[in-house]
């Protein structure tokens, strides 16, 4: 039997204007201590972000995000963050910012196991 584990996931948003504070949610990254666990979706609405940002570079945005993935998967070649640990990438993903990728609050959640875990909170929260 498995036992139950406590996580932390934050939502991962583009903020096309912060002075306007709308936002599309674009990625969710998860991390469970317990399990060794650390990983993200993205998915990116590009007809919504359009939407809000006409004039948006959506090749940056995705360039972007590809980079935030690179780091949480801890890819050698996404620079010296990438190589921290699970925790202090997380952290470092995490962190409140004032870009156009801005992180949601942290929030805390528990499961039985991490398989599939992250694709069901990309689901709930990226639609």
């Amino acid at each position: 039997m498995q036992q139950n584990a406590s996580f932390d996931y934050a939502v991962l948003r583009v903020v096309p204007r912060v002075d306007r504070g709308e936002f599309i949610n674009a990625a969710v990254v998860v991390y469970c201590r317990e399990k060794r666990y650390l990983d993200v979706r993205v998915r990116l609405d590009e007809a919504r972000l359009r939407a809000l940002w006409p004039d948006v570079d959506v090749a940056l945005v995705w360039e972007h995000l590809g980079a935030l993935e690179r780091v949480c998967r801890g890819d050698v070649g996404a620079g010296p963050i990438a190589q921290l640990s699970e925790s202090e990438r997380f952290h470092w993903l995490t962190a409140p910012r004032s870009t156009i990728l801005q992180p949601s609050p942290v929030h805390t959640g528990v499961c039985d196991g991490v398989e599939g875990l992250v694709e069901r909170l990309a689901e709930r929260l990226l639609g």
